[in-house]
C-alpha cells in the first residue's frame, strides 16, 4: 500500500529522539513521502534542513494564525525571501501551515486576515499550493479564496466542515486534508460526510505529533500511524482501503506536481 503523509511536523523537538528510526519505519509500511510544514519563522531552517537531509520529506513555509503573537511584518518579508531563494527547487513544494483560527478566540481577526491574505498572494505569486488551517473560519476562508483564485489551489488541513462546506471546496479546487479525526465515533457530523466526498478530493495526512486517531489515544501521532488512518476512514467510507490509498496518493502527486 502506497501512502502520502501530506502534512506533518517532524521538525517539533517531540521527533528529536527517534526521526531516523520513524522515516525508515513509516517508509516500511509504505509511506512514501512525507510533507513538513513550517509554522513560525524559527523553524524555516530546521524544516528546510530535514527535507534536504532524507529524500522521502518535502518542505512547506509558512506563518500559522496560532503563533500569531510571534509573527513579526519582517518574517513575511523573509519567507518571501526564502521562496524567491527555492524557487523551482523540488523539495519545496508549498506554502504552509497558514490560514484562519476564530476556535482561539483571543487571536485578533484583523491581523490573521492580514496574514492569510498576504501569504495567499505569495501561493498564487510563486504558483505553489496553500496548506491552510482552518479552524471555525470556513466562510471568511472560502470568500477569500473566491477573491484570489489561487491557480494551484491546496489543500484544506484537517477537514471537519460540512458537506456543503467541502462541496465549495471542491469547486475552488482545493483538496480536502483527511486525518486522525474522523477515526473517533464522537465526530459524527464528520464521520456522515465521509462516504459523501468524491475520491478525487481526498489526501491523507497525520498532523504529527498531533491529532492521534483513536487507536493511538493519548499517545505521539506519527506518520507510522497513517496506514491505520487509512483503514479505518476507509471503513467509515465504505470503501477498500487500497482503494483510499491509491486515490488519494494520486491526488496529492497531481497536487504536488509529483
Amino acid at each position: 500500500m502506497r501512502l502520502i503523509d501530506t502534512h506533518t511536523h517532524l521538525d517539533f523537538p517531540d521527533f528529536d529522539a527517534d526521526r531516523t528510526r520513524l522515516l525508515a519505519d513509516a517508509a516500511g509500511r509504505g509511506v512514501e513521502r512525507m510533507v513538513v510544514l513550517g509554522v513560525y519563522q524559527a523553524n524555516f531552517q530546521r524544516v528546510w534542513e530535514l527535507a534536504c537531509s532524507d529524500e522521502r520529506v518535502r518542505a512547506a513555509l509558512g506563518l500559522h494564525p496560532i503563533y500569531l503573537e510571534q509573527h513579526r511584518p519582517e518574517h513575511l518579508v523573509q519567507l518571501r525571501q526564502w521562496l524567491e531563494r527555492l524557487q523551482g527547487d523540488p523539495r519545496l513544494c508549498a506554502v504552509g501551515e497558514f490560514g484562519l483560527d476564530y476556535y482561539v478566540e483571543t487571536l485578533d481577526k484583523a491581523r490573521q486576515q492580514a496574514l492569510f491574505e498576504a501569504q495567499l498572494q505569495m501561493a498564487c505569486d510563486f504558483e505553489l499550493p496553500a496548506l491552510l488551517h482552518v479552524r471555525r473560519s470556513h466562510a471568511q476562508v472560502i470568500a477569500t479564496l473566491k477573491r484570489y483564485k489561487p491557480a494551484r489551489a491546496g489543500i484544506i488541513h484537517a477537514f471537519a466542515g460540512s458537506y456543503e462546506e467541502a462541496r465549495e471546496y471542491m469547486k475552488l479546487g482545493f483538496r480536502l486534508g483527511l486525518g486522525g479525526a474522523g477515526t473517533w465515533p464522537q465526530a459524527v457530523r464528520l464521520r456522515k460526510t465521509l462516504p459523501r466526498l468524491p475520491l478525487e478530493s481526498i489526501v491523507l495526512e497525520t498532523d504529527a505529533p498531533d491529532m492521534a486517531p483513536a487507536m493511538f489515544a493519548g499517545e505521539r501521532n506519527s506518520p507510522e500511524h497513517l496506514p491505520e488512518i487509512a483503514g479505518a476512514l476507509a471503513e467509515v467510507m465504505g470503501i477498500d482501503v487500497h482503494v483510499l490509498a491509491e486515490a488519494s496518493s494520486k491526488n496529492a502527486c497531481e497536487l504536488f506536481g509529483w
